[in-house]
């Protein structure tokens, strides 16, 4: 029989995740009493924490308000617990298995005396008080401390109590397993494959492909592929998957947008990444894009240059916003004067080098330039993900920048804003998260990544190549 577990719950892991409580499927869980005033202090304020601490008070409210004393003592059920808000429900679709542990909250003062190794009355060395005290009342389960702080998962290894990082929040078990959106195929692919190829041409005169291939199984809509030639892998031919069914794959010549070639608001692709992510920018049939990539790969400039040209060439949109979180890579200089999209400048400093490189690509006179900048200034709207929350947004281009720093829950609030006709595009660099909590395998930009793919109107590329300068490529390798 497998022995039965106990978890003990520390605060960071409820306010990080207020669904927490449903995802340790039959295992039982233990609340010490300072993580609840820990909570209660925490409930204040606007900013996500401060709604996860509440949301978890009315999850335990629900629970607890129609037990009594006797029955908190003896362990709560949390089948048939699931909040009612719509909200709630959706975050926990997959969260509530078929059967569900029991809830046990502190009733009575630890048994365990503090060691004496571990000064203070702090709250972290209550909730290992209680866990100690947990495994002496229970040897019979495998008592297991729960907490996002890494210090308290030190300190509780010391002391002999087992203790994990809560990974249910996790998208995947590792960031390279996260799809690049493009994939490079075999020399010979396409001659073995010939027997089951069909070729056609549109009305447009555009090269279309249908084949059966085993390797189709793992294809999604909007994913590229690329076929070296078998004399020089350098060049070779580029396709994008159109639609699959089953082993069967229609496949189309992706357009080249690379120098010699039309250009983009005066910008080419200047790789086979950049020229795949600007098939996803420029196609009004693709809803969601994101681009992941280091600094310099082009993210930005290629999306600014896809979002004026069909803002003020064709026109497709009626505008640009761009957005991101604010959070400082180092100390916080403090609040900033004047009216939001005047606080969100500083922010925007990628935004601006990029604009002007794309001003000044351009030919013409001093006075051009500046008629062009003040057109551009009225066509794109700098904009806070703080007064995001109940808008709706149409026939907007929409440039969430750095999104790295954003949570799953806050980039499901971002992209329900969207209205009919508005593109959204998800620019970030996984390796530069500064949000705390907040990992590679946790990120908001993962999460989208992952739960987009394969859907007919979302497309993803990883962008490898750094296009600065041999100074910012050498250092991109070197430190």
């Amino acid at each position: 029989m497998t022995q039965s577990r106990i978890f003990v719950l520390d605060t960071n892991v409820l306010m990080h995740d207020p669904a927490a409580l449903y995802r340790f499927d039959e295992h039982d869980l233990y609340i010490p009493m300072v993580v609840l005033e820990e909570l209660d202090a925490a409930k204040k304020g606007t900013s996500e924490v401060s709604r996860n601490a509440r949301q978890v008070s009315r999850m335990l409210d629900e629970i607890v308000s129609l037990a009594s004393s006797s029955q908190i003592a003896e362990g709560l059920p949390l089948e048939g617990t699931r909040p009612r808000g719509l909200q709630a429900r959706a975050e926990l679709e997959d969260a509530a298995p078929s059967r569900q542990g029991r809830l046990y909250f502190q009733t009575r003062p630890a048994a365990t005396a503090l060691p004496e190794l571990l000064p203070g009355n702090k709250p972290d060395n209550s909730i290992l008080v209680c866990a100690l005290s947990l495994s002496n009342e229970r040897p019979d389960a495998e008592v297991t401390l729960v907490s996002k702080d890494i210090n308290l998962r030190i300190k509780a290894a010391v002391v002999g109590i087992h203790a994990e990082d809560y990974y249910s929040d996790q998208v995947l078990d590792d960031v390279a397993l996260l799809h690049s959106g493009h994939e490079t195929l075999p020399t010979d692919f396409w001659s073995s494959h010939g027997d089951s190829l069909e070729s056609w041409q549109d009305n447009r005169g555009n090269a279309h492909y249908r084949l059966s291939a085993e390797e189709a199984g793992s294809w999604t809509p909007n994913q590229f592929l690329f076929l070296p030639d078998a004399d020089d892998e350098g060049t070779g031919l580029e396709l994008r998957v159109d639609r699959l069914e089953g082993r069967s794959a229609e496949l189309s010549l992706v357009e080249d947008y690379r120098e010699g070639r039309p250009s983009v608001w005066g910008v080419h692709a200047k790789n086979r990444e950049q020229n795949f992510a600007l098939n996803l920018l420029l196609d009004p049939e693709v809803d969601f894009v994101t681009l992941l990539g280091a600094a310099g790969t082009g993210k930005t400039l290629l999306t600014l240059a896809a979002g004026l040209a069909q803002t003020l060439d064709e026109p497709r949109y009626r505008e640009i916003i761009m957005t991101r979180v604010t959070v400082p890579l180092g100390e916080d200089i403090g609040f900033l004067p004047g009216t939001e999209e005047e606080k969100m400048t500083p922010w925007m400093g990628a935004l601006m080098d990029n604009l002007e490189v794309l001003t000044q690509a351009g030919e013409g006179s001093e006075w051009e330039r500046a008629a062009t900048n003040e057109l551009l200034a009225k066509r794109i709207k700098i904009r806070s993900l703080n007064f995001m929350r109940g808008r709706t947004f149409f026939n907007r281009f929409i440039i969430i920048d750095e999104a790295q720093n954003l949570t799953a829950k806050q980039m499901r609030t971002m992209i329900t804003r969207c209205g009919p006709g508005t593109k959204m595009i998800c620019l970030g660099n996984l390796a530069q998260i500064d949000t705390p909590y907040l990992s590679e395998t946790t990120s908001g930009l993962t999460y989208v990544v992952d739960r987009f793919r394969g859907w007919p109107h979302g497309g993803h590329i990883t962008l490898a190549r750094g296009e600065r300068s041999r100074l910012a490529a050498f250092a991109s390798d070197v430190l």
